[in-house]
């Protein structure tokens, strides 16, 4: 995706490799003193070794109730180094050995923020010719160390530089913020969202469980009462019975404990949040007495039985949360028929309420959005409540917040994301906003607040800045994307972000030369959804030996297998019948061709795969569609009866296609309704479905199977 010239290139291999450089790139960069022109050769690492003394240890002092302890942060590293090393043992010891990497801890007032403060995040990395040492302020400051070695190992075939540094985030909160309420994500994209934020040291992963689309004021009643809401957290208890509505589209807590498990085992805490008083929708839809009547997405505080109820919410799903800080939403609690502070005193009574409501029952801390800014004339929110700021026509975080003695984390709407569409927000992060943020051009920040008057940002060491999190809003609801495109409208700008959240000083150009090497080394995820091919055929099925083994021709071992008929060089694909692949899907830029005769009217699946399925019509229409992300997107167009069709579907970059015959292509779309006003026909990207030939209602012939990765 990026282009770099030979300078910046010549620039890169200088500051990994000279040893007078005095940092080692990577996202973010390392401080770093190469200490000698050796190097060591990863692939001789025979054995990590957990100090003995610190196997079981945790880290306390950070974001999760549920920290790995150093032992089990080597056995994740240990998965990790495989590609480079093969298997390597875990073991415990005393010191380093030749071929080890040693995981020890040290003081931790050796390792400070921004704020001067220590931070259990930080690490020194001590690489000689024959082993490598990492001490760690705690655990997880280990951890970080060896998504460095990771790096480095990527960017340098494999090999470290000699020398040694130490390394510590600026500041605590880094990462990212996604809207689950207004469209579903499965559980595994969250652990796979998870696993790109910890290869770049971004340690938060805050996931909004409920919300609405907009409630317009020109609805009816009844159009409120029937618009999109979604309350993700499915429980059984009767305290809550009716609230969920959408049980396929929602998380059990065994689910939702096996998200946090796995993201904490690579050092993200998931900071959970269920909306009130505004947003609330979905909480008024199951009990309407709830709301104010001129707008019953907002909750109706004076009401006697509004908190006790949002409380009974927080007393089931408490237990289910392992942040120490949890977040109450309170975001936008304005009622167009009112002025817009006429509610701030029943806001602010609600967010204390609830605030001394949790900390009392679980100790957990509250964060709510920054809504209504402190008044010297009246009762405000209390200040062991954190701020996370937004936008400045709510508040200024900076003046409003901090100076009034708030702690705030920075998600101003710099970096806002809207999916797929906005009249105002862009749809994927800005990097040269990273880049060059700052007031006077220079980067970005966790501190910068106002990207344009530098009066509205503290200090870098104002210890009251909490950190970033970059949000991105699903304000088109849940039919305008599919999972991966919030994915996408991160890939390629997170990372650069993350430098800046953790305090690194890496360059744009320096990015652009590193991105696509790091991209590839991320472990525990496949969000591209690419396949490793030997050539730009991935996989190729002609049927000509009739076998119910399918031999992949392609040369990648792609084998299939079929307990379908098949003669003359084609499966007869029927109801009972399938063919059976290895893979599973293929992201952007790809074409998946084939050979088509229905025989039949009957409907049903032509190919399907975990991300989607290219269905002939689907029971009631007979047209080619897509479904993806539990939603159709269908085309005007059928495939001809008894009649030899070539087709393709096609992913060409954010857009996707079906080609036909001659040539023609026809382009799959989602209709967006936007906030009840109009609507507007927007791209989408969908993923080739490649795991089974037919099995569904479909009757027909198939054959010249063939994926290559280009468009």
């Amino acid at each position: 995706m990026f282009v770099s010239s030979l300078l910046s290139s010549a620039l890169l291999l200088l500051s990994i490799a000279a040893p007078a450089t005095s940092r080692l790139v990577g996202i973010p960069t390392v401080p770093f003193n190469i200490s000698s022109p050796s190097k060591f050769v990863l692939k001789s690492v025979n054995a990590i070794v957990v100090d003995s003394r610190y196997a079981n240890a945790t880290d306390l002092n950070g974001t999760t109730l549920i920290p790995p302890s150093l032992h089990a942060f080597a056995e994740t590293f240990a998965e990790d180094l495989h590609p480079y090393v093969g298997d390597v043992p875990v073991s415990l010891g005393s010191e380093a050995s030749p071929g080890s990497i040693f995981l020890t801890l040290g003081d931790a007032k050796d390792f400070l923020d921004a704020a001067g403060r220590p931070t259990s995040e930080g690490y020194t990395l001590s690489v000689t010719d024959r082993d490598v040492t990492i001490t760690g302020a705690s655990p997880l400051g280990v951890w970080w160390g060896t998504r460095t070695i990771l790096q480095q190992a990527a960017l340098g075939d494999g090999k470290l530089p000699v020398g040694s540094g130490t390394d510590a985030p600026g500041w605590g909160i880094r990462g990212a913020m996604l809207d689950a309420g207004r469209h579903y994500y499965p559980p595994e994209f969250l652990v796979e969202i998870c696993s790109y934020l910890s290869f770049f040291k971004q340690n938060t992963f805050h996931v909004h469980l409920s919300d609405n689309l907009y409630n317009n004021p020109n609805y009816t009643r009844q159009q409120s009462l029937d618009l999109y809401a979604a309350f993700r957290p499915n429980s059984d208890d009767p305290a809550v019975a009716g609230l969920n509505r959408r049980a396929n589209e929602s998380y059990s807590r065994s689910e939702f404990e096996d998200i946090q498990q796995k993201c904490a085992a690579r050092g993200v805490t998931i900071v959970p949040e269920i909306e009130s008083p505004g947003h609330a929708l979905v909480i008024t839809q199951w009990k309407p007495e709830l709301a104010i009547s001129s707008d019953i997405s907002l909750l109706n505080i004076s009401y006697p039985e509004t908190i006790p109820t949002v409380q009974s919410i927080w007393s089931v799903f408490l237990p289910w949360f392992h942040s120490k800080t949890v977040h109450i939403g309170a975001d936008e609690y304005v009622d167009a028929a009112l002025s817009k502070d006429a509610l701030v005193d029943e806001y602010n009574y609600f967010v204390n309420s609830m605030n001394a409501f949790i900390t009392n029952r679980t100790g957990q801390a509250v964060r709510i959005w920054g809504t209504f800014p402190p008044s010297p004339n009246g009762t405000n929110v209390d200040k062991n409540v954190s701020i996370q700021h937004w936008e400045f026509f709510e508040a200024n975080p900076y003046w409003d917040y901090i100076m009034n003695g708030y702690s705030v984390l920075n998600s101003d709407d710099a970096f806002y994301i809207v999916n797929k569409y906005s009249a105002s927000y862009p749809q994927e992060l800005n990097i040269t906003r990273i880049f060059h943020g700052a007031p006077d051009g220079g980067p970005y920040a966790p501190y910068i607040f106002d990207t344009r008057n530098a009066s509205n940002n503290p200090q870098r060491d104002n210890p009251a800045v909490l950190g970033h999190v970059a949000a991105l809003w699903n304000d088109d609801g849940p039919n305008a994307t599919t999972y991966s495109e919030a994915y996408y409208a991160w890939r390629n700008g997170l990372p650069a972000l993350a430098d800046k959240q953790w305090g690194g000083d890496l360059l744009e150009d320096e990015y652009a030369d590193i991105f696509d090497r790091l991209h590839a080394a991320v472990p525990a995820q496949n969000l591209d959804r690419a396949i490793p091919s030997k050539s730009s055929t991935i996989v190729q099925y002609d049927f000509t030996d009739g076998s119910s083994k399918v031999k992949d021709l392609s040369g990648n071992g792609y084998d299939a297998t079929t307990n379908c008929s098949i003669a003359n060089s084609a499966v007869s694909l029927t109801p009972s019948c399938s063919v059976s692949t290895p893979l599973g899907s293929k992201g952007r830029n790809y074409t998946l061709s084939f050979s088509v005769f229905p025989t039949a009217n009957t409907t049903g699946a032509l190919f399907t795969g975990p991300d989607s399925a290219l269905l002939s019509g689907n029971g009631t229409s007979p047209e080619i569609m897509l479904v993806a992300a539990g939603n159709a997107f269908a085309l005007n167009y059928s495939l001809p009866r008894n009649t030899w069709m070539h087709a393709s579907l096609i992913g060409r970059g954010n857009r996707t296609f079906f080609g036909v015959g001659n040539g023609t292509e026809l382009e799959f779309l989602a209709k967006l309704g936007i906030d009840g006003e109009y609507f507007v026909w927007a791209p989408i990207a969908i993923e080739a479905p490649l795991a089974t030939i037919g099995g569904g209602g479909f009757r027909g012939l198939i054959k010249d199977v063939r994926l290559v990765d280009y468009a």
